[in-house]
């Protein structure tokens, strides 16, 4: 038999392998969020930015364009030309982050509503109708009311994106056969649906007789338009 002390060395290996396996990175000195800290005169460990710099992504040096003001008033105007592009970016986040309180054609009766939320006013009231283009910004970006605000989830961007999308819903709940282009039928020719009715859980389909109509009448009016 082998003295015991031979395997000694043999068994401390291990302890001295795991010995080594530390961490120093998985829990590391660290302060805790708005923690007290006496290494500062102030006992703030979260820091102020250095006096001078701006941190990246927020010089906000259009102010307009990032509060909807214009000193203490409301704006009225779009920080940049409105095109098809930003009404279809506009339309698509209104119906994301909107259209749940506010429905799809801004009534103010969305789905949540209809579950018992708090109804917010609708977009076709006189008082909506007239207010300024920056007091619609400002509401996403600070909230109002029961309504929180959306800075954080809408880029600013997108925020004006929205209001130029909702002026449009305003004007298509009270435009006139005036307001719609030369050639189009007022009230327009309701869609044809292929199969069942839609159930909101797909996208509905056109049938095919309905969505070639409808491109050759809007081929038809783009031609019209062009030999004027």
């Amino acid at each position: 038999m082998r003295s015991p002390r031979k395997f000694l060395p043999l068994l401390l290996l291990p302890v001295l392998a795991l010995a080594g396996c530390r961490q120093d990175m998985h829990d590391q000195p660290r302060f805790k969020p708005l923690a007290k800290s006496d290494f500062y005169g102030d006992l703030r460990s979260a820091r102020q930015p250095v006096d001078g710099t701006v941190a990246r992504g927020q010089l906000h040096e259009d102010t307009y364009f990032y509060t909807g003001k214009v000193g203490n008033l409301f704006g009225d105007y779009m920080p940049f030309p409105v095109n098809q592009d930003v009404l279809t970016r506009g339309q698509q986040r209104f119906n994301i982050y909107c259209a749940p309180c506010h429905s799809r054609v801004g009534d103010g009766n969305g789905m949540i509503v209809q579950r018992g939320f708090r109804a917010p006013p609708s977009y076709h009231t006189d008082r909506l109708r007239k207010a300024p283009l920056g007091y619609l910004f400002n509401v996403m970006t600070d909230g109002f009311g029961a309504m929180p605000d959306y800075a954080a989830q809408i880029p600013a961007h997108d925020r004006w994106a929205i209001v130029a999308y909702i002026r449009a819903l305003q004007l298509s709940q009270a435009a006139t056969s005036a307001d719609a282009p030369s050639g189009q039928k007022v009230p327009s020719e309701p869609p044809v649906f292929q199969g069942d009715p839609p159930s909101g859980a797909t996208a509905p389909e056109l049938a095919p007789q309905a969505s070639a109509e409808q491109s050759s009448g809007a081929s038809s009016t783009n031609q019209g338009e062009e030999h004027k």
